[in-house]
Formats: C-alpha cells, sequence, structure tokens
C-alpha cells in the first residue's frame, strides 16, 4: 500500500506575542484541520504555499511599509500572493488584510486618524449578498458586524476585489478577491482571553468592555465558522488569476 498523502496544515503567521489566532483557530482546529501557528517575530520559517490547506494572516503594530525593521514583510507578501492566486484559502485580520491587499496590487496608505476599540462595520450591497459576511449565509442578525478596532493603517481595493464592509473613518474595512481570499482590516478573532491579552498594549483610555465584547466573539464565531465552512467547499472554479476571476 502507497503511504497516505501528507495532511496539508493551514499556517496561521503570527507577527506578535500577544495577537495570536483566536476564535479562528478554535474553528479551523473544530472543523478537523491541523493548524500550525507560523511565529514572524521568532524568525520561524515561511511555509511553501503549495504545502498549505489554507492561510491565516494575523495583525501586528508593524505596518506593511517596514521592511528595513522587518525584512520578513516582503517574503509574507509574496508567500500571500501565491497562496491566494493558486485559489488556496486565505484570511488577512488587520495587517494581514493589508498584506493581502498589496499583494494583490493595492495601495497601502496611514488613515486621517487611528480606529481603536470596540465599534462595528457597516455592510455593502455585496457584502450582504457575500456568502461570508452576509447575514442570509453567515447566521448574522442584521447588516452591521460588531468588531474591535486597532489600525491607523488602510489600503485601496486590489483590481477584482469585491468591497464587503465600510466604518465611517474607514470606508474599506473588509473584501474579497475571487471565492476564498478574504481581508478584514477590523477583529473578529478576539476572545475573552486575547481581549485581557491586549489589555496592556491599548492606548490609554481604550477598553474592551466585557459585556459589549461577548457580541463580538459570538458574531465573530459564527462569521468565522462560515469562513471556513466556504474554505473546505470545492471551488466552483479550478483557479483564479490576479483579476479575482
Amino acid at each position: 500500500m502507497p503511504d497516505p498523502a501528507p495532511v496539508r496544515p493551514w499556517a496561521v503567521l503570527q507577527h506578535v506575542a500577544h495577537e495570536g489566532p483566536g476564535l479562528i483557530a478554535d474553528e479551523l482546529v473544530r472543523a478537523g484541520q491541523t493548524v500550525v501557528v507560523v511565529r514572524l517575530d521568532h524568525d520561524d520559517p515561511l511555509p511553501e504555499a503549495d504545502a498549505l490547506s489554507g492561510l491565516v494572516v494575523m495583525g501586528g503594530p508593524m505596518g506593511v511599509h517596514d521592511d528595513d525593521r522587518h525584512p520578513w514583510l516582503r517574503r509574507e507578501r509574496a508567500l500571500v500572493a501565491a497562496t491566494a492566486e493558486a485559489g488556496t484559502p486565505v484570511l488577512g485580520v488587520c495587517l494581514g488584510a493589508q498584506q493581502l491587499a498589496m499583494a494583490l496590487g493595492g495601495e497601502v496608505t496611514t488613515g486621517a486618524v487611528p480606529e481603536i476599540g470596540l465599534g462595528r462595520v457597516e455592510l455593502t450591497g455585496p457584502g450582504r449578498l457575500d456568502p461570508v459576511t452576509g447575514p442570509e449565509y453567515g447566521g448574522l442578525s442584521a447588516t452591521t458586524i460588531p468588531c474591535v478596532h486597532w489600525h491607523h493603517d488602510t489600503f485601496t481595493l486590489p483590481g477584482g476585489a469585491v468591497h464587503l464592509a465600510a466604518s465611517h473613518l474607514f470606508p474599506l474595512q473588509a473584501f474579497r478577491w475571487g471565492d476564498r481570499a478574504y481581508g478584514l482590516q477590523f477583529h473578529v478573532e478576539v476572545d475573552r482571553a486575547l481581549a485581557v491579552a491586549w489589555e496592556p498594549f491599548l492606548p490609554a483610555g481604550v477598553t474592551l468592555d466585557p459585556s459589549r465584547l461577548a457580541e463580538v466573539e459570538a458574531v465573530g464565531q459564527r462569521l468565522i465558522r462560515r469562513f471556513v465552512q466556504c474554505a473546505l467547499a470545492p471551488l466552483p472554479t479550478a483557479r483564479h488569476d490576479r483579476a479575482g476571476r
């Protein structure tokens, strides 16, 4: 008998100790997936795109243009681009969304003011119909998503991307490229344990109220679960080119 094919894991790219995958890892494990956390801040080597079942790129205090201080940023973008273009699922959160946008041809700039703390994003028309963010699919009860914001940078949409969500301060909060690459500027992965880890790093005066955080966690869990379900479903088309078709 031939040896069974090796299990291809999901790689989670983590950039600082306190910004782990939270609910994202929980839902992947719940779906029977193998999850490997790659600590770029510990100089872990990046995996090859063709060795992955999926890729998750987390947030961090650095920016996409900080290549001099963090040379792995450029290598990470190359992996993100190769993974997305292969049709393999990608989820980018905050810095990860900016990396995904830039890897696919978008531009990343600094916004007028930071957006930090508990808040909401409003789904666009396409976002309301999207198989991950749309209320009909994701089990969400409204056209707004409660979330945690912690960013100052923003991005332009890559060519062919679909705009999914906006906030008053930052109109580009989420996008989809192709069928299975999603960028979320906001955070839906935050559970209570992750919130506690974040507390020492939040700006003065910013708190994550546990009663409001409970709603973020409940909705985030449903949204992430839907992303995982879509990621594991057969592709409607074989592959996607850089235009996201």
